[in-house]
Parts: structure tokens; C-alpha cells; sequence
């Protein structure tokens, strides 16, 4: 079984389409309720941090002199930079069709402004979720920049390239 996380939660390897969503968009909407209850005075970048921290290759970084996550140098989520965004907010990256989902079922949770509807990307009010559904929006996020791959070797690369000279 290949694994992208450390520690317990693990994606499972599907053998049609790569790896496998952690958990699908209409789950991470209906864990929702109970996410309100969180203490909101705990939520802050330094939680995030340490949950996307057990990705694998994930690291820290700044983001427009903001505190950022970054895999391959690739921006994963970080500190909205643009003053139109709500204080103690979190940008993720994202797939624009689960951006869509997560807005039309969450709206007091998942938010734009008009600064950020252009980017792949979703701003997440920090006070309305907890830490499991955290490391469900940073699993998303890792698997929409990473492309869904594992570090792979570069024998593993050249394996999936078709040869040279056939179509």
C-alpha cells in the first residue's frame, strides 16, 4: 500500500485511478455540524501547520511574506494575503469543481471574495472546522498539487512515458 501521509490516517492505492480521495466532498460537508463545536480559540495557523506538517514532503514557507505549507515548492495552503479575505481565514488549493461543492454546501464555512475567484483555490473559516476536517481539506489540497502522485523514482517516470517515436 503506498502511503503519502505519515502516521495513521493513509490514502489506499486504487488500481484504476492512482490514489484514492481521502474522503469525498459531500462527507467532508456533512462533518460539518459537528465541526461547529470546535473551540474556535485553538484555530489558528500553528494548528494547520502541524497537521499538514505529516504530509509527506510538505514544509513550511512563506507566501507574500505570510506563513505558507509547500510541496515541491508548489503552494498547498497558507495565510490570505489580500485584505479582502476574513481574519482567521486559511487559503487552500483545490480542484475549481470541489471549490463549487464545498461552496454550495458549506457557504458559512467555505468563502470567496472577489479577489480570489479566479485562483484554484477556497478560503476556509478557521472557527468552523476542527482538526480531522483539516487534514481532510489539506489531503485534497495535497492530492490537487501534487497531481495525485507519490514521490516517485525517476525509473517509476520513465516507465509511464511511451517510448520514442510511437504514438
Amino acid at each position: 500500500m503506498a502511503a503519502c501521509m505519515k502516521g495513521p490516517r493513509q490514502f489506499r492505492k486504487s488500481t484504476s485511478k492512482g490514489l484514492k480521495r481521502s474522503i469525498e466532498v459531500r462527507i467532508l460537508i456533512k462533518t460539518l455540524p459537528m465541526s461547529r463545536k470546535y473551540n474556535p480559540a485553538k484555530a489558528d495557523f500553528e494548528m494547520v501547520r502541524n497537521i499538514g506538517l505529516r504530509l509527506t514532503g510538505v514544509e513550511e514557507g512563506t507566501a507574500y511574506g505570510l506563513p505558507a505549507l509547500k510541496v515541491n515548492g508548489k503552494l498547498l495552503a497558507c495565510v490570505p494575503a489580500n485584505l479582502s479575505a476574513e481574519p482567521d481565514s486559511l487559503l487552500i488549493r483545490m480542484d475549481l469543481g470541489d471549490r463549487a461543492e464545498l461552496l454550495a454546501g458549506a457557504p458559512d464555512v467555505y468563502y470567496l471574495t472577489d479577489h480570489y475567484v479566479d485562483y484554484d483555490a477556497v478560503l476556509v473559516r478557521l472557527a468552523r472546522v476542527n482538526p480531522d476536517v483539516l487534514l481532510d481539506l489539506l489531503g485534497m489540497a495535497y492530492k490537487f498539487v501534487t497531481g495525485g502522485m507519490v514521490n516517485r523514482s525517476p525509473r517509476q517516470k520513465r516507465e509511464k512515458l511511451p517510448p520514442a517515436g510511437r504514438p
